[in-house]
């Protein structure tokens, strides 16, 4: 792992070092670019189907639950236990999986350009051989969740608090996006976080307890609007 580098954590509690590096590597200044993708929010206002903050909170809570939030939580936890076991044959599966489960060409160059610039900036920041043994045993681009999974089990970061931190990100990000495609005011963005709280910690217990065979994608919609906002005439976003 990471040697003097590892954040100790005991009892899967954080320490204030764990903490730290939690909220720096999730943070929106952290970069690696999220802000510039709206994983088909865009058009998903464009179309009409999310005009309003009660629409958007069922749009992003149905991707949290029921989508790539879900998805994504349980490669995290994956690729986090495999990386802890020092298992390169699991970490190779969830890798090739979580990337071959992306819905469309500008979500898989979302979450892995996303990915790549993780690794990056974290290799050179916050250096860990587990980052450099997932990238010894990579065959193809990898995938945000597993990236930042990787990172986490090189630091010692507990599983469950770290993907509970992960997901808040994500759907902090999607805020964001909903935020300036409506538009909405920021205090009604900071209501949709509160209101997606609940939905939040419960997909990062669900996602940390899940196999593979629980990976799914009841978001056709929004799948399709990924899909879609690869050729809509005017974007803000990349995705």
């Amino acid at each position: 792992m990471c040697g003097k580098e590892r954040a100790e954590c005991v009892d899967g509690s954080l320490t204030s070092n764990a903490l730290y590096r939690l909220m720096v590597w999730l943070s929106p200044a952290y970069p690696v670019g999220a802000f510039a993708y709206s994983s088909g929010i865009e058009w998903a206002v464009e179309a009409g189907d999310i005009t309003s903050a009660g629409t958007l909170r069922v749009w992003l809570e149905s991707m949290l639950t029921m989508g790539a939030g879900l998805n994504d939580g349980i490669f995290f936890a994956h690729m986090h236990r495999a990386m802890t076991r020092d298992d390169a044959v699991a970490a190779k599966e969830t890798m090739d999986l979580s990337a071959a489960l992306v819905a469309s060409r500008e979500r898989y160059e979302e979450t892995t350009r996303l990915g790549r610039a993780f690794i990056e900036v974290t290799q050179a920041a916050w250096p860990c051989r587990a980052l450099g043994k997932l990238q010894k045993v990579a065959n193809r681009a990898i995938t945000y969740p597993v990236a930042v999974g990787a990172a986490c089990a090189g630091h010692a970061l507990p599983l469950v608090p770290a993907l509970h931190a992960f997901l808040a990100a994500v759907v902090a990000n999607w805020v964001s996006a909903g935020v300036r495609l409506v538009p909405l005011g920021h205090t009604d963005g900071q209501r949709l976080l509160r209101s997606l709280e609940r939905a939040v910690s419960a997909t990062a217990q669900r996602a940390s307890d899940a196999s593979f065979d629980d990976l799914g994608n009841a978001c056709f919609r929004a799948d399709l609007a990924s899909m879609k906002h690869e050729t809509q005439y005017t974007r803000l976003f990349r995705s």
